[in-house]
């Protein structure tokens, strides 16, 4: 599994930081494997984040 995320302007977001943040919340099997922190999330015309192309994007680590 995979995260993306959209870190805010001022903010600068880590990897490890997040994993270590989310590892005592989540189960290990609900944990993604990497996390991804990018400029802008695909949005549609209804501003609906386009998972498909997430998906699309990061495919090759689904596997």
């Amino acid at each position: 599994m995979v995260g993306v995320v959209k870190a805010r302007r001022d903010n600068h977001v880590e990897e490890k930081a997040l994993l270590a943040a989310i590892r005592d919340q989540l189960a290990r099997f609900k944990q993604p494997r990497r996390i991804f922190v990018i400029d802008e999330l695909p949005r549609n015309t209804m501003g609906k984040v386009q998972k498909n192309l997430l998906r699309e994007r990061y495919k090759d680590l689904f596997a």
